[in-house]
């Protein structure tokens, strides 16, 4: 399929009309995007309750913020390995033809074509002739690590219930001072594991990090499974038991805990242990075991070395963060009970709702460097559309998602300032 040619007779399209600002962030696993569209107003006339859930719900200040444009922010990912899927997707949405709109106070709204994406991660170097090959476009290239931070920063200043701990089944939203929120411990699992200490927006230090992340548990999982990808190894996980595998200090100890140390009797002594003694081989366990382990494995070493790193710096909150997490259950409480073990309950894990997408949207805020004439872009990502919040002079509005959607998509605002 030639994406250009067919482009080129999409130029006037509505729905192209409707779409701006574009950004993406492209990983070793997968490629991550964010985009807006502006609403339809003949639709929103005919849906009344559709606008009101999608409209800005809160400013914070009327007299200087004089919103012109409403509409969604959306949400979408795809395999890395599978970038020619990508390519369609935004072909198909012509989502990099939408341009950048440009707000001249009481005349006229300006559209300028989109010549550059904001992306950010490495495949923005990676496949950026690819993208220049196949939509004529080109990549104004955004710091990874940056980029991560001022998402982190984003979500936690501006979008109410964001920030969640979960442990032992529980799930409790966090609401955080915006004085008081640095500094903290940004812990990012993509394919690997980075760990930013954050002081302040653009104020951070990569302190730390460790290559078994998600694309180990992905590797590996691929290899000792045969699982396609990686949702399917994580659904398989689901099912599995890891004590079939893992060498437990029970184990050891004949069945009892090592009370003068601390060690319960189901503490994993050895992730993988068993297979060490047991006269099997690969095809005698089951794959949902193996996933299970290694699941386990991963999530409890990051839990740790999360940890330390936070004790090394002497911060008490530590904010995961990451498409390896998924908001699955099984994964959040490992991470959590590995940190609550090692600090003796002084610290605890939190996660965040839109956990995946935190460089997408750090490229996507870069679109505001760039504004002309003071154009300012705030948008929220909110899942009660009843609640009402502001960050200082920023406005928040109301998202509708399903987290288990592929595609999300929040209300959002465009402002001149």
């Amino acid at each position: 399929m030639d994406l250009q040619d067919d482009v080129s007779n999409q130029q006037n399209s509505e729905r192209g009309s409707q779409i701006s600002h574009l950004a993406l962030d492209i990983g070793g696993s997968l490629v991550k995007l964010v985009y807006f569209s502006r609403n339809n107003d003949s639709r929103r006339d005919d849906d009344n309750e559709q606008r009101s859930r999608n409209e800005c719900l809160g400013v914070s200040d009327s007299d200087t913020c004089q919103p012109f444009l409403d509409g969604r922010l959306h949400f979408a990912k795809f395999e890395t390995s599978k970038i020619n899927d990508c390519l369609e997707f935004i072909c198909s949405k012509k989502l990099h033809l939408g341009g950048t709109l440009l707000f001249i106070p009481w005349t006229v709204i300006v559209r300028y074509p989109n010549t550059c994406l904001q992306a950010t991660g490495g495949g923005a170097y990676k496949f950026a002739d690819l993208f220049k090959e196949k939509l004529g476009i080109c990549f104004d290239k955004e710091d990874e690590m940056d980029c991560l931070v001022t998402g982190a920063n984003f979500l936690l200043k501006v979008v109410h219930q964001e920030a969640f701990t979960y442990l032992d089944g529980q799930k409790e939203f966090v609401q955080i001072d915006h004085n008081d929120l640095y500094p903290y411990l940004l812990v990012n699992i993509g394919s690997g594991v980075s760990m930013i200490k954050v002081d302040g927006d653009g104020k951070f230090e990569r302190v730390s990090g460790t290559n078994l992340g998600g694309g180990t548990f992905w590797g590996l999982g691929r290899l000792l499974t045969k699982c396609k990808n990686f949702d399917e190894l994580l659904e398989l996980s689901h099912q599995g038991n890891n004590r079939v595998i893992d060498m437990l200090v029970g184990d050891i100890y004949g069945g009892t805990e090592y009370a003068k140390i601390g060690l319960s009797a189901t503490t994993i002594a050895s992730s993988f242990g068993k297979a060490i003694s047991d006269n099997k081989e690969l095809e005698d366990y089951k794959a949902e075991d193996i996933s299970r382990s290694l699941l386990r494995m991963i999530s409890n070493n990051i839990g740790q070395i999360s940890y330390l790193n936070a004790l090394r710096f002497g911060l008490k909150r530590i904010i995961f963060a990451g498409f390896f997490i998924r908001g699955q259950a099984y994964t959040m409480d490992t991470i959590s009970v590995a940190v609550h073990y090692w600090s003796n309950g002084e610290a605890k894990a939190m996660f965040l709702r839109h956990e995946g997408f935190l460089g997408a949207l750090g490229a996507f805020r870069s679109y505001e460097k760039q504004s002309l004439d003071g154009l300012m872009v705030h948008k929220t990502v909110q899942k009660n559309p009843s609640s009402i919040s502001s960050a200082g002079d920023k406005s928040c509005c109301s998202l509708n998602s399903d987290s288990k959607n592929e595609n999300e998509h929040s209300g959002c605002s465009v402002y001149g300032m």
